[in-house]
Parts: structure tokens; sequence; C-alpha cells
């Protein structure tokens, strides 16, 4: 936190920018700025939005925030110097002095000379009421304004924080972040569920199918994993951070249509456990870097959305994780088989009813499922050669409520078992730049991908994935 002596001069040179308070003394001060400050005769000036209004006979309260802290801050006045339209969600411009508060809660109050109303809001029909606590499921239809909520606001501080910290922990362990494109010609999860790109031109459009703007079909990414692999033949380290999409026909509290990853891919690896150490390693830096800058934004979900949630990460973040073969894994579902919807089977999916209970048989603790049958796993996984029950060294990273976060695998260096598998899916000549990977100072590597906002859903212990994302995408919806 800003102390305040450090505050006060950088802000006075923005003073000389703001002509409508004295420029030798006006301040202009953020909540979370103000809040840590010390009492002073000082002009200040704040801007913000209502959080509630409390008119007495001798006194009015004004509780003001402007999205840089979960706390508002009090501000005090003469009943007569408000204007008439004060009301709960306006925006207003406050100037005054900060002085040392009486109220329990927050050592700092400011003490208005000049209040304006900049932007009125009708409280009546404002969707939002300022005693309520609405649910994140009331909130759903409002994505303009749903961020004017504690809850939401919160939410999003919570995102740009966990965006910087998984950041950090790349650049703190020598990964170069790669830029990957949006539009690509690739379909790297081979499951067809893509969203095409064409231009929105009707003439160009009513063209024939082959007259393509690039030439060849092209689609919004499912993955910026073979791009990174690309710079794997240059650099050791890399990782992206992006939007990626997928055409799936799915209103789950699980699915998007338009979600975030964080990906990575690592040259010169030993062995699955490379990668399985560096996702151990993220999550729990990433999110001990959470706790630490964002705690109360973190406990209102704790408090009020998912009770129990600390404690359980706590667990995740204390304990080792849990590493099974999928074998082993398929051995411990087929002992409570009538639990389940869908019957596990060798050589197919995990599905999501299976992936949490395997978590909650290991303690609640994130597991490790490492050696999926070969057949399962996209044409880039490596060949484990390992006998009649043939498997690839691949892995998923289930977690405590959420089922699969990360999921990853050693990927194919030999040249001729890859050869033989593109050709064998008919791919061969799509991917004579991929099999050139191998052909020019290929090394063994491998990498993992994890769901941004499934991570977000984990750490919160929120249930639906549209209630962590600021503009959810899904079939039938694109509101905005």
């Amino acid at each position: 936190m800003l102390k305040s002596r450090r505050i006060v001069p950088s802000l006075l040179r923005l003073s000389t920018l703001l002509p409508s308070c004295n420029r030798s003394l006006c301040v202009k001060l953020s909540v979370v700025q103000a809040l840590s400050a010390k009492a002073s005769d000082k002009d200040v000036k704040l801007q913000g939005w209502i959080r509630s209004v409390r008119s007495q006979k001798e006194v009015l309260f004004l509780d003001v925030n402007d999205g840089s802290s979960l706390d508002n801050l009090q501000v005090v006045a003469d009943p007569n110097l408000g204007p008439k339209n004060l009301t709960y969600g306006c925006a207003v411009e406050v100037r005054g002095k900060l002085m040392k508060s009486t109220y329990a809660k927050q050592n700092i109050e400011l003490h208005a000379e000049d209040i304006k109303v900049v932007g009125p809001c009708d409280p009546v029909v404002f969707p939002f009421k300022v005693k309520e606590r609405h649910s994140l499921e009331y909130l759903r239809p409002f994505p303009h304004l749903r961020c004017r909520t504690n809850i939401f606001s919160s939410l999003l501080r919570i995102r740009d924080q966990a965006s910087a910290a998984i950041h950090s922990f790349f650049q703190d362990n020598n990964f170069v972040h790669i830029h990957t494109p949006i539009i690509t010609s690739n379909d790297c999860e081979g499951a067809g569920e893509l969203f095409k790109v064409e231009p929105a031109n009707k003439e160009r459009c009513e063209q024939k199918e082959t007259n393509h703007f690039f030439n060849i079909p092209a689609f919004l990414t499912v993955s910026g994993q073979l791009h990174l692999e690309v710079m794997t033949g240059a650099f050791t380290k890399v990782f992206t951070f992006g939007p990626t999409f997928r055409a799936e026909n799915s209103q789950s509290r699980r699915h998007l249509a338009e979600f975030y990853m964080v990906e990575a891919e690592i040259a010169f690896t030993d062995g699955l456990e490379d990668i399985m150490q560096v996702m151990e390693d993220l999550f729990k830096a990433a999110t001990s870097c959470l706790l630490m800058k964002c705690p109360k934004d973190i406990e209102l979900f704790h408090k009020y959305i998912a009770p129990g949630q600390k404690d359980r990460l706590d667990l995740m973040l204390k304990k080792p994780f849990v590493v099974l073969s999928y074998n082993e894994a398929i051995n411990i579902l087929k002992k409570d088989a009538h639990k389940f919807e869908f019957k596990p089977e060798w050589g197919h999916d995990l599905q999501t009813e299976h992936e949490k209970y395997l978590v909650q048989h290991c303690g609640n603790v994130p597991v490790f499922v490492v050696n999926y049958p070969y057949d399962l796993k996209p044409f880039y996984a490596r060949d484990n050669d390992d006998g009649p029950q043939r498997t690839a060294a691949a892995v998923d990273l289930l977690v405590p409520g959420i089922g699969e976060l990360f999921g990853g695998s050693l990927r194919e260096e030999r040249l001729h078992l890859l050869q033989s598998r593109l050709e064998m899916l008919g791919l061969k000549e799509t991917y004579q730049w991929y099999l050139d990977l191998r052909r020019f100072g290929s090394v063994p590597h491998g990498g993992f991908g994890m769901g941004f906002e499934r991570y977000l859903q984990c750490i919160l212990g929120v249930e639906n994935i549209k209630d962590v994302i600021p503009f959810p995408r899904f079939t039938h919806s694109c509101n905005l």
C-alpha cells in the first residue's frame, strides 16, 4: 500500500491539470489512497459512485466507492450542502478535507465542503437495491451494470490480480511471453468445435467457398499450443495468456464459447514430471499471491458465496498434489460404479462426475491423472510405447469442486511416429510445417493449458463459470 507522503507530491503535480480546484492545494485521491492517508488540512477531491446515503437532521453521510477498494470512504457533510438528487448509484465529485474518523471500521473520513452530482441515478428503476444482497444468478442478466455491485467489483479486482500473479510467476521463472494469434488455420484440439472467420461484407460472403479472405479456411483459435511449440525451437520456456474460442452447443455451468487460457511450453523435458511440477508451482504461487494481494475481496466470496471454501483452499495449498495413473483411476471408479450416471470403462474419457469423485477419494486435494489411452489424445501427444494397453504421456489436473483444471502432455518429438499418425488421420499435408519442427533441431518438449475462469471458480467457490467473466459468451447469448 502506498503511503500518503509518497502519494501527495506526485498527485500535486497532477493537480495542475484539475481546473476545478485550487492548483496549489487540491489533491485528487482514489478511495484506496484516501483510506490509507492521514488527516490533513489540504483540500482533496474524490470521484466515485454513492453506495449508500444516510441523511440525518444535522449531518449527511455518504458511502462513496470508485472501484479501487472493496471498502467505501465515508463522506460527512452538512445536510444543506448536498444536492437533492444524491441517491444510491449516482456519480459524484466531492471536495473537502480528510479527517480522523470516529467510525469504528475506518480511520479516516472526508468532510465535504462541496458535493457535485456528475451523473444522476434513479434508484426506483435501477435494478440493484441498496439494502439487498443480490445473488450471482440475479446479476447475470445485467452484464452492463453488475460491475457496480460489491461482489462483481471484487471479482474484477481478483481477476486483475490473478492475471498479474500468473504473469509474475512465469517472468520469475524465465518464461518468455508469446502473443499467439487469435485467427488461425489450425484446429489444435481436433474436435472441430471452431468458429469460422469470414468478412461480414455481403458480396464477399456470396463468393465461392474457395475464395477465402486468407486464401484458406480460418478460425478463431481454440488454443495457442501449436504456436508455442514453434517457439520452443528457439526458447526453452514460453507461455501465452489470452482468449480462446469453442463452438460448443452448451449452456452448462462449465462451458463458455469465449474464455481465457494460460498455456505454457517447455523444451528439453526429461519426463511428464517436468510439466506437472510447473503446473503445481503455478497453482500454488499464483493462489498464495492472490490471497495476499486481495484478502478482503476473496473473503467476500468465501463468506457469502461459498462458506467453507477458505479451508478447502488452505488444504490445496498445504498438501502435495496426488498422482494417479489412468489405470488406477479407472480401478477406483469401478469399485463404486453404481454411483455414476456414466459407467467408468478403460478407454473412455473421464466424466466430470468421475473427476470430482477421484478428488474426494484422494482427500479433497488436487489430483494428477497421468498416462491416458493413446486414442483419447490428440495427434501431438507422445506415445509411451507401453505395449498392448497403449497410452500417451498426457496429464490432467483435477481440483475440488471443478474437475479438470489443467490439461497437458509431452509432445511427440520423434518424426517417424508423428508422421505415421498424421498420415493415419489424413492430416499430413495440413501439418507439413509441424513436421518441419521435428526435422530441424527438434528436442523433447511438453506443455499444458489452464482455463483461467475455471481457476477463478476453484479459488472462489463459484459454481457457474458465467459468474467469473465480465461478459460471458455462450450458445444463444452474446449480450453487448
